[in-house]
């Protein structure tokens, strides 16, 4: 599993706080089957600023560091860029680290009690220079909670979606839980990452959740993706194969319903 939305670089978000954590945070990744992390610190948040040259730096010290503890874990570079104006000639000038800094795919947080006016307007620019925006946990925005339409529309304008993995499973309420099924449900959502910050409230695990998602979608190769091919394909700078969203509201099948398809995974892939 590859997790694109992680808080593992030390000390410069409100992440991982200390080498210590880190390397913790990679064991737990670790174990949980996870081969790869992109480390997406918070960007232009009004707080941490965090340019493509701090972030290649963070990473290079982290791998050196993962590698003297035999620790198998890939770390790629990226971002959690804050919503802000003129994103493209931000990352133009080296303010915004894109995933795997290929100029391709960029992760964006929205405010969580509203969805900006200029959301719709950086999406298309973005769009028109060849970079995909990639929604950060929209399940836990207040405004798509109760109106998932809007979230629909972000989509058909050509943006991706990521939901939490502790949002399926409950850790952050019934009523982000609700949100992210029914995102789910609807295919809004073609990415699942942990959003870790720590090794102990927020830890780097996907399996459990990759679980719950398998159940909710009733299809294993469509859940497998979600950490999988897709996130390999963001990597690689290539297109993403997603499945057309459907319409918020109303009752899709769900066919069967596969289980312990995280544990599985686990299993097979954990101890490597």
């Amino acid at each position: 599993m590859i997790d694109i939305h992680c808080h593992i670089l030390p000390g410069v978000d409100d992440g991982a706080s200390s080498l210590k954590d880190s390397l913790s945070m990679a064991r737990l990744a670790v174990e949980d089957g996870i081969t790869a992390v992109l480390a997406t610190p918070h960007t232009l948040n009004g707080v941490s600023r965090n340019t493509v040259s701090d972030i290649l730096s963070g990473i290079s010290h982290l791998q050196d560091a993962l590698a003297a503890e035999g620790i198998p874990l890939k770390i790629y570079p990226g971002s959690e860029v804050h919503l802000v104006t003129d994103m493209c000639l931000k990352i133009r000038s080296g303010e915004i680290c894109t995933l795997n800094n290929n100029g391709k795919y960029v992760l964006i947080e929205l405010p969580y009690q509203s969805v900006p006016d200029g959301i719709k307007q950086e999406i298309f620019h973005l769009k028109l220079d060849g970079i995909t925006p990639i929604i950060a946990h929209p399940e836990r925005n207040a405004v798509i909670q109760n109106n998932p339409h809007i979230l629909r529309e972000l989509i058909h304008m050509g943006a991706l979606s990521q939901v939490t993995a502790m949002s399926i499973v409950g850790d952050f309420g019934p009523e982000t839980m609700e949100s992210a099924k029914g995102l789910l449900e609807c295919r809004l959502v073609q990415l699942m990452a942990s959003d870790a910050h720590s090794p102990r409230s927020r830890p780097p695990q996907l399996a459990h959740a990759l679980d719950e998602a398998a159940r909710i979608l009733g299809n294993i190769p469509e859940a497998e993706a979600m950490v999988a091919q897709r996130p390999a394909a963001i990597i690689a700078g290539d297109s993403v194969d997603c499945p057309s969203p459907l319409e918020p509201g109303r009752k899709h099948h769900r066919g069967n319903r596969p289980r312990a398809l995280g544990r599985l995974w686990r299993a097979c892939f954990g101890a490597r």
